[in-house]
């Protein structure tokens, strides 16, 4: 039988799990939109605006605590108007009252809630409260509106005025120079905060960044610092042996609370997972370690498992808890481990840390590694092979069981930018190991993409959730997008890829672009308008989305021969040069491109009936400054052109269009490589 709800409100009809979570709330919940936001001037009622996301732990806490309690519904709905915003489906609403709360408290999270104007400008805002404290908050602030309207206009229009100078860039006009000394400073600032025990920067909680130590491996390698590669490598295998990763069934959860990498936050995030996959597939270029070869591939395991839809659309997240408890899905207690382990229990339990180190809470076990398999065989007068055997058999029996558990929570709407992110994250897959399944998902996946969420004059949609594309793209699913695509061109010589990459990049210079500073905007020119129009400049755990234009920039504009494109990524890479210094892991993806400029950065083009088969040998060595183009044929592309030989495959390497001597060898084009 249907079950018959007490309440329904507005977000009924939205695509959003998050906001469909909360369609039976007592509280009077409207989406953000023209329509809701032309009712809240016309009552002359406040906006109450909250924000969070459907994995997200301490969102649940207060819906079940506050917004499922009608007394405190009752408060919510006489004096605002109530507004749910999914900050996945709507970053640039999140972007914005983040920023407000950020300025007034100097910390911020989800859930977020704020309190705002008729015109969106907020004067008030916090994280999660308990239900005491919210009525209390709420009604004090309703009270002291209609008492002092006039103070609370002025501090909005304060606040709103911080808000559009956060993150406001201008144009750098001092002449572009970067160097390697401009680098070491910025690097030298992250190794202050290395954690040189455990991996990731001091401190908890602990993200994994992926990002800034993608930038790390590149630059580490390129002035050959041993001591930051140490850090880096450090750092994988601490994450990879940790409870932050699912040493069971794959995937990374989104965070550590602790310094340890031992106790996640259970949220498994797609747009973690995809940069991951590609940081441990360029990991294993650089040091060889099978460790990361296990983990890229039970990663990619875990997301068709878990996360791929039929059409090749890849869903953006697993909740945290099931049956209202956090990880209650992935830790295991001694006696049921000891019933499904039944042989070796003693070589498992010292393997997995079934002890003081994996315990977690009542009487629970995060399943957690601290020595290699070579010491556990040693200890245990086992050879390598047998305990390789053993833990395929007790991964296969305990994830049988788990399956029997009731499962996390699904969020099933599918993001256009993180797609993109876990497509580069098979292409990357793919050009490590060369397994095809990973190439084919990967052009499943990008075919969703071109052929569901791209239009005809090269307009994206943000989100998709069955069958409904929706809500108009950002910056950041054009620069994500297009990177990808520009990647799975590399892996195919596929020119469709490399002209949809540039179709992007064209619309987001026509929607987006800043002839002023030289910057993009987050939002579409054709949006409609907040209250500030927001650059994103700082990477965070994602890479900021000016940073992966400018990197796409430069790459597109080496392959197609486009010196304007490649003159906007530096101007963008020289704007930010000021603060990089100060703020390294903000900036480490503009770094990234700005070793492209310090060290050779080189084209591989690859031309003849082999030229598949010579990228991905190529490829097995660790050059992080180059690109791979090629053709199969002769090709019209201008650095293809007269480079095809009847009957050969042959390989040119090339710096800033000048190839040296062709060759068909492999190992001697690596040796032309520094």
């Amino acid at each position: 039988m249907e079950k018959t709800h007490e309440y329904t409100n507005a977000l009924l009809n939205e695509t959003s799990p998050y906001l469909l979570q909360h369609a039976h709330n007592p509280v009077d919940w409207h989406p953000w939109n023209e329509l809701t936001l032309d009712k809240a001037k016309s009552e002359g009622k406040l906006l109450l605006i909250s924000i969070g996301y459907s994995a997200c732990h301490w969102c649940h806490v207060m819906e079940h605590e506050s917004f499922e309690d009608a007394e405190v519904a009752k408060i919510m709905n006489d004096n605002f108007i109530c507004i749910k915003v999914d900050r996945e489906e709507r970053p640039d609403i999140d972007q914005i009252y983040m920023t407000a709360v950020q300025l007034m408290n100097q910390r911020g999270g989800w859930p977020l809630n704020c309190v705002a104007l008729t015109n969106g400008k907020p004067f008030w805002g916090g994280t999660y409260f308990k239900k005491e404290d919210w009525k209390k908050q709420i009604l004090g602030l309703a009270n002291t509106y209609k008492k002092e309207p006039n103070r609370v206009i002025e501090f909005a229009d304060r606040l709103t005025k911080g808000i559009q100078e956060v993150e406001n860039i201008g144009l750098n006009t001092e002449e572009v120079n970067f160097t390697w000394k401009d680098l070491n400073n910025m690097v030298s600032h992250c190794y202050e905060r290395f954690d040189n025990r455990d991996g990731g920067s001091n401190g908890a909680p602990k993200f994994p960044m992926p990002n800034a130590y993608h930038f790390l491996l590149k630059y580490a390698h390129l002035s050959n610092n041993k001591e930051v590669l140490d850090h880096v490598e450090l750092t994988m295998e601490k994450m990879a042996f940790g409870g932050i990763y699912d040493q069971i069934g794959g995937g990374f959860a989104r965070y550590s609370v602790d310094k340890l990498w031992k106790a996640p936050h259970f949220e498994k995030m797609l747009y973690d997972n995809g940069q991951l996959v590609s940081l441990y597939a360029d990991g294993y270029l650089k040091f060889k370690k099978p460790l990361y070869k296990e983990v890229v591939f039970e990663t990619l395991d875990f997301i068709e498992r878990e996360l791929l839809a039929e059409n090749g659309a890849f869903y953006s997240a697993l909740d945290a808890d099931s049956e209202g408890e956090e990880g209650k899905f992935y830790v295991w207690n001694e006696t049921e481990l000891k019933l499904f382990i039944r042989e070796d229990f003693e070589i498992f339990k010292d393997y997995y840390n079934i002890n003081s180190k994996g315990l977690w809470e009542h009487g629970n076990y995060i399943l957690l590694r601290n020595k290699t398999k070579v010491q556990i065989a040693k200890k245990h007068k086992i050879l390598v092979s047998e305990l390789e055997a053993k833990i395929v058999n007790w991964k296969t029996v305990l994830m049988a069981e788990r399956a029997k558990r009731i499962r996390p929570g699904l969020d099933d709407k599918s993001l256009t930018s993180w797609n993109g992110l876990m497509l580069k994250g098979y292409v990357d897959a793919y050009m490590t190991f060369g397994e095809n399944q990973h190439l084919e998902v990967a052009l499943k996946n990008a075919n969703f993409i071109a052929n569901t969420q791209l239009q005809k004059n090269g307009k994206l949609w943000h989100s998709y959730k069955d069958g409904r594309s929706t809500i108009n793209a950002y910056l950041e699913d054009y620069a994500i997008v297009s990177s990808a695509f520009i990647r799975l061109y590399e892996a195919t010589f596929d020119e469709v890829w490399l002209s949809r990459a540039n179709q992007l990049v064209a619309y987001a210079l026509e929607n987006f672009y800043d002839k002023n500073s030289g910057m993009f905007y987050f939002t579409s020119k054709l949006d409609p308008e907040l209250v500030a129009r927001k650059m994103e400049i700082n990477d965070n755990v994602i890479p900021a989305s000016n940073s992966i234009m400018a990197n796409v920039l430069y790459d597109i504009g080496t392959l197609l021969d486009n010196r304007i494109y490649k003159q906007k990524a530096i101007i963008m890479a020289n704007n930010v040069k000021p603060d990089m210094e100060k703020y390294a892991t903000g900036y480490a993806n503009y770094a990234t491109l700005m070793l492209k400029e310090i060290v050779p950065f080189y084209e591989l083009a690859i031309v003849g009936k082999d030229a598949h088969a010579k990228a991905l040998e190529l490829n097995k060595k660790y050059v992080p400054n180059k690109l791979f183009l090629g053709s199969f044929d002769r090709s019209e592309m201008e650095l293809l052109q007269e480079k095809f030989v009847q009957g050969a495959t042959m390989i040119y390497v090339c710096e800033n269009k000048t190839c040296q001597l062709p060759t068909p060898n492999v190992m001697k084009s690596q040796k032309l490589m520094k």
